[in-house]
């Protein structure tokens, strides 16, 4: 099918019937209009990202800006809140599957993020079904009917709907604006910005934005310019956005009020993304001979620098009148087996308390069936009230215990073997176009993949990575785990009725990541090359 296209906009992918309706020339004009004007910054940015790094590289610690120390003492707070934002007590996240979509949005969730990032492949033809499924779905027309002629529809009360686009660190590599690739975080809010944003509007609720992955107020301003630009273009008055940061990278937690403050006029607050910061921590101290995490079943939320950080994202929110949400609990029910779903559940349980007591206004889960487990425990904390903005609490915390990397043991070969075997899984799931998966009574996404190659590097890598019974983790040990894992992998897809050939892909591109000596920055960036 061969679509109208604006001047310099460029699709190599196939455009299967109904999706000109989502790249329609208007839709793309946006598109083009906003990468011409924010290509230069975002390029801009990301070099600062690889500067920062060799700094920190060469021996740098990280520490507050003292150019923003105004912003930190002044006294200042975001725009007033929609009302569809003021009650987020559990928040459901999903990728952008018509199944999921409906579910997520039935689940009794408070809130739905539609996710177009990490627990998404980004596959073509995944990005314009996950946006044509959030057109339908906004306007109650979406459907799915399974295999088995099970039917599901929309519920008459339904999630309030936030939507993640990717990062800006990756492409989407099928469109391209005067022969330069698109920001895929830019390509899918354009898309669904355009075509939900009014609609949105005029039901009462959005359009909202998740917004992952940012090292620094730099990249949030970028973002709050796009905001205004784009609500300008289609004449929504400036505000009507309202976005959420996912504070998942260490050095945005230096950061946080700065971040509040670039978004102020847009912010609906900051998520603790648990996953992808104890990946980011690996990531940015990697050269640190003095720094090896433990197993990642050690690195729990109560390990000292995750404490400290949890805590200090509740202060920054409440200080600034903003929400603070709880990141998610990998765990999810188990069937068939009563004693170990009631240990998942425990621990969700756990989760949910330690964070409604400490101040979170809410969280997430993974799953429908802990939405009314979590909502139990919000509502245990705060009652009839929709939140606790009010609430903060107490202590300072600052660079000594956002560095305070512990603990670095155990590292046991179980561990190992787990990450590997999770990373190739994953991986393989991820190439086939499946970023959500369940391995291992855990929901693992791209984060938590990232989180399992980087462990294995640094574990190679550092003197440090001694495993409890004394062995050093050595690459020859891991190119055998490796076959071993593959295996294992191979064996569970086969009895699902899966295709194992890009689970063999995957394992080789694991031992790249996992055993070149120059770590890599994203595991997404080779495995979308690879992707067809």
């Amino acid at each position: 099918m061969n679509l109208n296209l604006p001047q310099g906009i460029t699709i190599d992918a196939q455009i299967h019937s109904g999706y000109e309706k989502i790249l329609s020339f208007e839709a793309l004009e946006l598109l083009a209009r906003l990468h011409r004007a924010f290509a230069p910054c975002r390029r801009e940015l990301l070099e600062m990202r690889r500067v920062r790094q060799a700094r920190i590289d060469a021996g740098e610690t990280p520490d507050f800006l003292p150019e923003t120390r105004s912003v930190r003492e002044g006294d200042w707070k975001i725009a007033p809140l929609p009302k569809a934002l003021e009650c987020r007590r559990v928040e459901i996240t999903g990728p952008v599957e018509a199944k999921m979509i409906i579910n997520a949005l039935n689940s009794g969730a408070d809130s739905y993020m539609a996710d177009f990032e990490d627990s998404n492949s980004p596959k073509w033809d995944n990005q314009i079904q996950g946006q044509i499924n959030l057109y339908q779905a906004i306007r109650r027309e979406l459907n799915f009917t399974n295999e088995a002629g099970k039917s599901y529809q929309l519920n008459e009360k339904t999630a309030t709907l936030q939507i993640r686009p990717r990062g800006w660190h990756l492409d989407e590599k099928h469109v391209r604006v005067d022969g330069e690739r698109v920001s895929g975080g830019l390509f899918d809010f354009a898309l669904s910005f355009f075509h939900n944003a009014k609609e949105l509007v005029a039901r009462g609720a959005g359009p909202f934005y998740y917004l992952p992955k940012m090292e620094n107020h730099l990249e949030a301003r970028l973002w709050n310019d796009i905001f205004c630009m784009a609500q300008d273009h289609i004449n929504l008055p400036r505000g009507t956005i309202k976005a959420t940061v996912l504070i998942e990278t260490i050095l945005a937690t230096f950061e946080m009020e700065e971040i509040l403050f670039e978004l102020r006029e847009h912010s609906a607050g900051l998520n603790a993304g648990r996953w992808d910061y104890i990946f980011s921590c690996i990531k940015k101290f990697r050269k640190n001979k003095s720094f090896c995490l433990a197993d990642r079943g050690a690195i729990t939320m109560e390990v000292p620098f995750m404490r400290s950080y949890a805590l200090a994202l509740v202060q920054a929110c409440h200080k600034r009148g903003a929400p603070a949400i709880g990141g998610m609990s990998a765990l999810i029910p188990i069937k068939g087996d009563p004693a170990a779903n009631e240990k998942a559940l425990a621990g969700v349980r756990h989760d949910k308390r330690r964070d409604a007591s400490d101040g979170y206004d809410g969280g997430w889960v993974a799953h429908p069936g802990l939405v009314g487990l979590a909502m139990e425990e919000f509502t245990g904390v705060l009652g009839s009230k929709p939140n606790q903005w009010e609430k903060t609490p107490a202590g300072t915390f600052g660079p000594k215990d956002w560095l305070d990397f512990r603990p670095e043991q155990p590292i046991t070969e179980t561990g190992l073997c787990n990450n590997i075997h999770v990373g190739i899984h994953y991986l393989g799931s991820w190439l086939a176009g499946n970023g959500c998966v369940p391995i291992r009574n855990l929901m693992e996404d791209a984060a938590t993949a990232e989180i399992s190659r980087s462990q294995v590097w640094q574990w190679v890598a550092s003197p440090k990575g001694i495993l409890d019974d004394g062995r050093k983790v050595t690459a020859e040990m891991v190119r055998a785990m490796i076959g071993q894992e593959l295996e294992k992998v191979k064996e569970i897809v086969t009895a699902q009725g899966e295709d194992t050939a890009t689970y063999e892909q995957a394992a080789k591109i694991f031992v790249d990541m996992s055993l070149t000596p120059e770590y890599p920055e994203f595991l997404t960036l080779p495995l979308y090359e690879a992707m067809a």
